[in-house]
């Protein structure tokens, strides 16, 4: 049994330790969780028992907004892959586009890099642009 879920089946205390050690509900992992919800059922008086219905939601709740965070990182990581594919075939054509400084550069892409998530080319005149600034695209 977690710190947390023996914590809690001494209701004097539990509030307290969990509130020093700065650990709310949104902090908690799913094991954890469940270690909360079995400790409160083995410690309910049979005669007036919680809502369990409640506790179920609450799982339900924490197993979506954990699959939401997952899928929003794999579509990140498939967005990055994606635009990275758009750039590597830009290898070898000259391009032209707007820099961070807002010049207008314009070379061969020699190479690609991810620079915070976003797929940066590089030029033959040393330069740098950004995939998604990019204007105009020719073959050589």
């Amino acid at each position: 049994m977690s710190a947390i879920a023996s914590n809690l089946a001494s209701p004097t205390t539990g509030n307290a330790s969990t509130r020093q050690t700065g650990q709310s509900l949104n902090e908690l992992d799913s094991t954890e969780f469940l270690d909360i919800i079995l400790t409160e059922l083995s410690n309910q008086d049979p005669l007036a028992p919680n809502d369990t219905q409640a506790l179920l939601e609450q799982l339900s709740s924490l197993r979506n907004i954990e699959s939401q965070l997952s899928l929003e990182e794999s579509l990140e990581k498939l967005v990055i892959q994606n635009s990275l594919a758009q750039a590597g075939s830009l290898i070898g054509k000259v391009v032209e586009g707007v820099d961070a400084n807002s010049d207008k550069v314009s070379g061969e892409v020699v190479s690609v890099r991810v620079n915070d998530g976003e797929a940066t080319l590089q030029l033959d005149t040393g330069r740098q642009l950004s995939l998604s600034t990019v204007s105009l695209i020719s073959g050589q």
